[in-house]
């Protein structure tokens, strides 16, 4: 399992966990609630479409950075825009369907946000399962007027 993972891009990856620990948290606040199901449904709704919508954000910025500067601006908008237009229809089938509580499917996308600035936490996961940072020391630059 931990080969598997590994193979996992490893910024995805602290995206990924972040999110699903985001969504644990809300959860427990679902059981303050008189509708325990439609709230967890519209969570678990929104944590997965989060989870998607990261991929697929990585999957795109990853192709467009093999393409030249103009084809990569269209591709990205071109992506962004169907990545909000499948956010949008979860949203309508969610509302349509009546079964799971909108809100609480709009909690659990903003899990991507949420991921992001819990970065801190998701990288220390992160690092156990790859190991070291992988990211090299910046590199010095010379002061004003010296040569290397």
């Amino acid at each position: 399992m931990k080969e598997k993972i590994i193979r996992i891009n490893r910024t995805l990856f602290e995206l990924e966990v972040g999110i699903l620990i985001f969504g644990v948290a809300c959860q427990f606040f679902v059981f303050l609630t008189k509708d325990k199901a439609g709230y967890s449904l519209g969570l678990w709704l929104g944590i997965l479409t989060a989870a998607v919508s990261a991929f697929h954000m990585w999957w795109s910025l990853d192709r467009a950075l093999d393409f030249p500067e103009k084809e990569a601006v269209k591709s990205l908008s071109t992506h962004n825009i169907l990545r909000y237009g499948f956010i949008v229809a979860v949203f309508a089938l969610i509302a349509i369907s009546g079964k799971a509580n909108p809100l609480s499917a709009f909690l659990g996308i903003m899990g991507l946000k949420a991921s992001a600035y819990m970065h801190f936490i998701t990288q220390k996961v992160s690092k156990k399962i790859y190991g070291g940072e992988d990211v090299p020391a910046p590199v010095k630059e010379p002061a004003d007027g010296q040569d290397m």
